[in-house]
């Protein structure tokens, strides 16, 4: 959520923040319920004020005096009651218009709609070529038994994946090696709950422009799955408050992530590169706003570490304002080079959400020097399996049908330097 205080003083900044971002806001209403509502709330709060004044009165009252204040208690209550019902819809309705303002992007975001002006940051090795002619990972991961798609899609639908023995021990590979290097830079491991409360997700920004349709959920419950650990480890932090010297907390949280992919029809149907559940390593930070930037770099650096200990090819690229989401204020990708078809793949993202999370979950600091204010929160990919996995295959692949395991693999499955048929 963005700082009420700052939209009242300059909509006009917030109204084309919301178009950089290809969203529209009606700031004439939102201004016009908000002075209500304060309006109706004072009035609330002197009507109290009231009611409590001639509590006392009663008990010091009797006869006549003691009839009418008691008179004008009632009427407070009812006018109490008018009151309650005028100010409800209309908080509803401006609660409802704060969650969809988004979280304005930095200054140093390109504002663009246009993903084609996605700045290219930097790139990481030349492309591999080989002297063969190379397979996909469906085809790599079928002839060495380590996926099986299509009994999947029998058993669940498209989009499922059974990943099978040594396939198995690579996932866990590379979950040991993004826990040993997330520990070196002082983030901890997490687990988290698969399900989360519809308020913990809309706590997290996910809910509003469209964010049920990506996300699945239980209406018996109330409960959604989590697209991701990010989505549980924020509401780990409802209502806390630390002191600066904590700070920053850092995790790695392990889950599965569980979408819908509504929007993708018919976008990467073969193979596991865009799956209704996978697993995903994620690091989330949560620091001051005087370190948050110093932290967004440390993030994908950690991430450019662990491609490039793998000897990925990859790019790294900053988002313009229109592929940022609701509660994004700048964000990158990686995108590792892919070569069955010949261009880069996102596997990474990286972002910042400065305090836009922090106030819709209530988690503030106080400084060395007194002050208290909202915590800044930031989320980025360690691996994202399903997709680590298929850049291995592919970059790796030798020509008679194995795939070499990375060097800092090999520890974590026993000493193996391929996957073999």
């Amino acid at each position: 959520m963005i700082d009420k205080k700052l939209f009242r003083d300059n909509p006009k900044f917030f109204l084309e923040a919301a178009r950089a971002k290809g969203l529209e806001l009606d700031a004439g209403r939102i201004l016009d319920l908000d002075r209500e509502v304060r309006r109706l709330t004072s009035e609330l709060e002197d009507i109290s004020a009231q009611k409590n004044a001639a509590s006392d009165d009663i008990k010091s009252l009797e006869g006549n005096a003691r009839v009418d204040r008691i008179d004008e208690m009632r009427s407070l209550s009812e006018k109490e009651a008018s009151i309650k019902t005028e100010l409800t819809p209309k908080k509803e309705e401006l609660d409802e218009l704060w969650y969809r303002i988004p979280n304005p992007a930095l200054e140093d975001v390109t504002v663009s709609p246009n993903e084609a002006d996605n700045e290219i940051i930097r790139t990481y090795l030349e492309p591999i070529t080989f002297t063969f002619n190379p397979k996909d990972h469906i085809q790599l991961g079928e002839s060495l038994g380590i996926l099986d798609i299509e009994r999947a899609r029998k058993t669940s639908g498209s989009r499922f994946a059974y990943l099978k023995g040594e396939g198995v021990r690579l996932q866990l590979a590379l979950t040991n090696f993004a826990l040993q290097v997330a520990a070196k830079h002082g983030f901890s491991p997490i687990t988290v709950p698969h399900l989360i409360s519809a308020e913990s997700m809309r706590a997290m920004g996910y809910l509003e422009h469209g964010g049920h349709d990506e996300i699945y959920y239980l209406p018996k419950d109330n409960l959604y799955l989590i697209g991701t650990s990010e989505q549980a480890i924020g509401p780990l932090h409802f209502n806390a408050h630390y002191k600066e010297e904590t700070l920053p907390k850092r995790y790695i949280g392990l889950s599965p992530c569980y979408r819908r992919e509504a929007g993708s029809y018919g976008k990467d149907t073969k193979g596991i590169l865009r799956m209704h559940q996978f697993d995903k390593l994620e690091l989330y930070s949560v620091t001051t706003p005087e370190t948050s930037n110093e932290e967004h770099e440390l993030i994908l650096s950690i991430e450019e570490e662990l491609m490039q200990t793998l000897g990925i090819p990859y790019q790294v690229i900053k988002m313009v304002t229109g592929d940022l989401g609701l509660p994004a204020a700048r964000k990158y990708d990686i995108e590792a080079w892919i070569p069955s078809q010949a261009t880069y793949r996102e596997t990474h993202s990286c972002s910042t959400t400065t305090d836009f999370q922090s106030r819709r979950l209530n988690t503030k600091y106080t400084s060395e020097d007194g002050n208290r204010t909202y915590v800044h929160m930031l989320n980025g990919t360690a691996f994202a399996i399903g997709r680590t996995m298929i850049a291995i295959l592919e970059n790796f692949q030798e020509e008679d049908g194995s795939v070499r395991i990375p060097e800092a693999l090999q520890s974590f499955m026993g000493g193996e330097t391929h996957l073999r048929t």
